[in-house]
């Protein structure tokens, strides 16, 4: 808690190295050296399989190529864990809603949810997975009413005024705590109002800004920065130019009102010299790089929202019950906290796609 988007950020960074790291300790491949490692000798994941990390190395695998005799550890070799990150926004809705036990034939849901739970109570009023002494408790640290945080001495409801223990409730079905009330969460996502309709529907995110390593004049990955870890720059509308997917390496105004996203991207009125210039009810803007343009009609208008703008999902402590629904979104700036705002790691999802084991 307490903790902003770049600081929740910065430290998946720091936990994917810390973890990998051990796991090398485990495999008997690097040195247990918690007071050697400073500067660049950080031990970075990154950097490790790039080549350019020598702190305290114990073991070599052996290489089946013959002209060496070692070599470090690959990614496919299945011992590095991929990157801890921060959910995107429509990651933690699915996580959140755990649509496992309201489907029918393991494919169609035929109760829909409001919270992550079956019922549209914030008590338990059904005994589907519940004691019968369970009957009635709340099931998240949520405001009732207004301003009951726990209830009153002797009949205390949700039990916690302030941030509880994470297990002090019921888990959803995917074995998830707290999706719902004690604290909010970060996700990747930049704010939009129209997120949803703007984006693609396959694994929807805006924030994308698209970036590669620095390459030295051999094509090699450059040498680390001063913390060990591998340097980068975005990539250029020229490497840019060929691609389907993105044609620009800042994704993030996608739709929101830039030229290249009108009707009349080529039009006389485009204006290839300053990329920083919006076009919107047949004007031209000179936009501040990171906010939206503020014409309507020739009133100037402002907003709070801009590119440092991030979601964030889950209701917390002192939150009314409608912020508990996973649908529902709220945006900070990226640089600012709350005392009711947290976050979680995520990762991308190594193994099969079903619990069957069928591919």
């Amino acid at each position: 808690m307490g903790v902003n988007w770049l600081q929740a950020n910065n430290f998946c960074g720091w936990r994917t190295d810390r973890v990998n790291e051990l796991i090398m300790v485990r495999e008997g491949l690097l040195l247990l050296d918690p007071t050697g490692q400073s500067g660049e000798e950080n031990f970075n994941s990154e950097a490790y399989l790039a080549g350019q990390y020598q702190g305290a190395v114990k073991d070599q695998i052996p290489d089946l190529d013959p002209n060496n005799d070692y070599r470090n550890v690959r990614m496919e070799d299945g011992i590095f864990l991929p990157k801890y990150r921060l959910p995107t926004e429509a990651e933690w809705e699915f996580a959140a809603l755990g649509l496992i036990g309201n489907m029918y034939a393991e494919e169609r849901i035929f109760h829909e949810r409001v919270y992550p739970w079956n019922g549209h109570y914030i008590r338990v009023d059904d005994r589907s997975g519940y004691d019968k002494d369970d009957m009635g408790q709340i099931r998240a640290n949520v405001v009732r009413g207004r301003g009951d945080y726990m209830g009153v001495a002797g009949a205390l409801n949700d039990k916690n005024d302030i941030p509880g223990p994470v297990t002090s409730y019921w888990p959803n079905d995917y074995g998830l705590y707290c999706m719902a009330g004690n604290v909010n969460e970060w996700v990747m996502d930049v704010y939009r109002p129209l997120t949803y309709e703007d984006n693609d529907e396959f694994r929807p995110f805006r924030g994308n800004v698209y970036m590669t390593q620095y390459r030295d004049d051999e094509g090699n990955i450059a040498e680390k920065d001063s913390l060990g870890r591998i340097r980068y720059r975005n990539v250029t509308d020229e490497e840019a130019f060929d691609r389907r997917n993105y044609n620009t390496s800042d994704n993030i105004n996608y739709l929101d009102g830039d030229l290249e996203s009108s009707v009349d991207y080529m039009s006389e009125n485009r204006d290839n010299t300053n990329s920083n210039r919006m076009y919107y009810q047949g004007k031209t803007e000179q936009v501040e790089p990171g906010k939206l343009p503020s014409m309507r009609g020739g009133d100037k208008m402002t907003s709070m929202i801009n590119n440092r703008a991030r979601v964030y999902k889950g209701g917390g402590w002192k939150d009314r019950a409608y912020w508990m629904s996973p649908g529902t979104r709220r945006y900070l700036d990226e640089k600012q906290s709350r005392d009711d705002l947290g976050f979680r790691c995520a990762m991308h999802r190594v193994g099969s796609t079903t619990s069957s084991g069928l591919n």
